[in-house]
């Protein structure tokens, strides 16, 4: 992956702290934190916010969105555990900084966004790290992307009323699905399980936690409370 030295030393030292936090938030995964080190956020975010780009904290990157809490991400990823041999859906593709970790960690991925702009800002990110196994596509999430499904991982990085079982349905057996489920305001993170059986499990493993509406027709719609 390429990347600029000079641009990218003026944030080490504020990438290392970023790294210490996430650690004290007991995420102390070496190779997960190795990916953290090694892909500069301040590249997926426009650049009026790159001052707060490692910041342990969501940051607006433009049409409503915004980039999650790093030390969040680093918990679903621990939790969805993507291996070098599976491939990975994605639903927001945001500012592709998430997308740029789940690459790295598994073997193709697959990622969703609504809004058309920030697809296009994600792709040419990546592009500029060199990244070729990310396919892009400009759509609703909410009804997965049947063409390439099943999915050993499935994560989703917007509130849904309820799980989405288009998704449900993309789930591969051995699967794990990680997206947060509650009200506009408020929802707790839901990780879904498909046995070598196909037997689903649900449960809870973050009571608390805040994402922007996942729209679309299985999700919240534009002019839902």
């Amino acid at each position: 992956m390429e990347s600029d030295p000079v641009e990218d030393y003026r944030y080490v030292g504020a990438r290392r702290r970023l790294i210490e936090t996430i650690r004290s938030r007991g995420l102390d995964d070496l190779e997960l934190l190795r990916h953290f080190d090694e892909v500069p956020r301040h590249h997926f975010l426009p650049e009026g916010v790159w001052h707060r780009a490692y910041e342990d904290a969501p940051l607006p990157i433009g049409f409503g969105q915004t980039a999650s809490q790093p030390s969040l991400q680093a918990f679903m990823l621990k939790v969805l555990d993507p291996q070098p041999d599976e491939k990975v859906l994605e639903i927001g593709t945001g500012s592709g900084f998430f997308t740029a970790l789940l690459a790295r960690m598994s073997d193709r991925v697959y990622s969703v966004e609504r809004v058309r702009e920030l697809s296009v800002r994600a792709r040419r990110a990546l592009d500029a790290m060199g990244f070729q196994n990310i396919a892009l596509m400009v759509g609703d999430g909410t009804i997965g992307w049947r063409k390439y499904a099943p999915f050993d991982v499935i994560t989703v990085a917007a509130a849904s009323p309820s799980v989405p079982q288009p998704l449900i349905d993309q789930l591969a057996p051995g699967g794990r699905m990680v997206l947060p489920v509650g009200s506009r305001s408020e929802q707790e993170l839901i990780l879904v399980t498909r046995d070598e059986n196909g037997r689903l499990e649900e449960g809870s493993v973050q009571e608390r936690c805040t994402f922007v509406p996942l729209l679309g027709k299985y999700g919240w719609s534009e002019d839902s409370p």
